[in-house]
């Protein structure tokens, strides 16, 4: 019998936890500079942000396959056993050798990789194909909707939480309420977040473990083989060769590309923008976790979005929003400096709406989550490059900076650079989106 609220489902709710306990952590606010306090550089967090895409680039699409081929719920059992994995190493490595730590951290950033190439793809595949199956698929807005509420309201908590815990004095003064002298140090302090993640990491495993194989999609082989391996491979040629002969998914995937890697960009480099717009490391967790609000009333005004306008429309707006974001963005007001990095948090929000419900409308169930990881290969190889040509640029500003002041502190030097990188933003994005523009145009109008 169809349920009436997709709610009823139980892979629906268990798809809503999980999204919840493996996006939804602690050190999110603090990102940028838990690397840079465990002593490495910007280049080398870009760098190692590149190699997490790169990794799932490589196994994004095979992931996929796989999923159809043996069942999504294997592939999302494996992924918070690697969140684990990736934890763990850099929640125990010590620092006392920055090649140890550096090691560790490309450890961390391949398993996280890996992790997120297993995820992407199986669970919105197993939760659409579950409300297929029991329930009414024109209710996907909806469990979108309020998958990214619920994930707001987690969010709010852990980041503030997760900025909270990070900073020392917060910490010493908390513990000097309970008549303790124990001084807690930044070396001690930074952890507290990983170690608070890695509770969420095995709530992720629980909420994974609980949920059931769909019987919409292709009943699942027992095992890996050489024959299975070829039919994976099969699988991934037959979904790559109906996105390129199907024009309105593969917009959808290079609208939805332009649109991502630009924005994961700022908001991975958020911690960093926020110390140069004078807030107190403090305050970071706060404003983040009052910033993850806005997707208690984003996904209605999306569900909304997509009723009222056409596909080709909600892009432009995507489009403009993001051009005025990185216009705002390169001024580095203090203080005000929040409202364009919000307006980032709005334009993923409603990308990640957009390409979810228009991919898995035109996209069959036996090879759902084969096309959902094409589109996340895309989404990271666009992220793995922007990544490279971020610290290219920066090491390049940071040496015309050097040379032209060779007075200013290496630090200073470093901070003038980041603002300068911003300026190079708006029109990157321009011609991409442009040439993109053009180039969807031109393969739809042939359909």
């Amino acid at each position: 019998m169809k349920k009436s609220s997709p709610l009823q489902i139980k892979n629906i709710r268990l798809f809503i936890a999980f999204r919840v306990f493996f996006n939804a952590r602690f050190y999110y606010p603090v990102f940028t500079i838990i690397f840079l306090d465990y002593g490495l550089t910007i280049e080398q967090f870009s760098i190692l942000n590149t190699v997490w895409a790169v990794t799932i680039v490589c196994s994004e699409v095979p992931s996929g396959a796989l999923a159809d081929l043996l069942g999504r719920k294997r592939l999302l059992v494996i992924t918070p056993i690697l969140m684990i994995l990736e934890l763990g190493v850099i929640a125990f490595v010590p620092i006392t050798n920055m090649t140890i730590v550096f090691w560790a951290f490309l450890l961390n950033r391949i398993l996280s990789g890996l992790a997120e190439a297993m995820a992407s793809g199986a669970d919105e595949a197993i939760a659409y194909d579950s409300l297929v199956e029991e329930g009414n698929p024109e209710h996907w807005p909806k469990v979108l909707s309020i998958q990214m509420r619920v994930k707001a309201l987690a969010t709010f908590i852990s980041a503030t939480i997760g900025a909270l815990v990070y900073d020392p004095d917060v910490v010493n003064r908390v513990i000097s309420w309970f008549g303790s002298e124990t001084v807690i140090t930044q070396q001690m302090s930074m952890r507290y977040p990983i170690y608070l993640t890695l509770v969420l990491a095995f709530l992720a495993l629980w909420s994974t473990a609980r949920m059931r194989e769909n019987q919409v999609s292709s009943t699942p082989v027992s095992q890996i083989s050489m024959a299975t391996l070829w039919q994976a491979s099969l699988m991934i040629l037959q979904a790559g060769k109906w996105i390129f002969q199907t024009p309105f998914a593969l917009s959808i995937i290079l609208f939805g590309m332009m649109y991502d890697h630009v924005l994961r960009l700022v908001i991975t480099l958020a911690s960093q923008y926020f110390r140069l717009i004078s807030l107190p490391e403090a305050s970071f967790g706060i404003i983040m976790a009052i910033l993850s609000l806005l997707s208690l009333f984003i996904p209605k005004l999306a569900e909304w979005m997509v009723k009222k306008f056409s596909p080709a429309q909600n892009a432009g707006w995507v489009g403009l929003l993001t051009l005025f974001t990185l216009l705002g963005l390169m001024g580095f007001i203090p203080f005000a400096g929040i409202i364009p990095m919000g307006m980032v948090m709005v334009g993923l929000m409603l990308t990640t709406f957009f390409t979810s419900h228009y991919l898995n409308q035109v996209t069959t169930s036996e090879q759902r989550a084969t096309v959902l990881s094409f589109k996340g290969l895309a989404f990271n190889l666009a992220y793995g490059i922007i990544g490279i040509l971020f610290a290219v640029l920066i090491a390049h500003l940071r040496g015309d900076i050097s040379t032209m002041n060779p007075e200013l502190p290496q630090q200073l030097v470093a901070n003038e650079a980041f603002k300068a990188s911003y300026i190079w933003m708006p029109g990157y994005f321009v011609l991409l989106i442009t040439t993109t523009a053009f180039y969807c145009h031109h393969i739809l109008k042939k359909r």
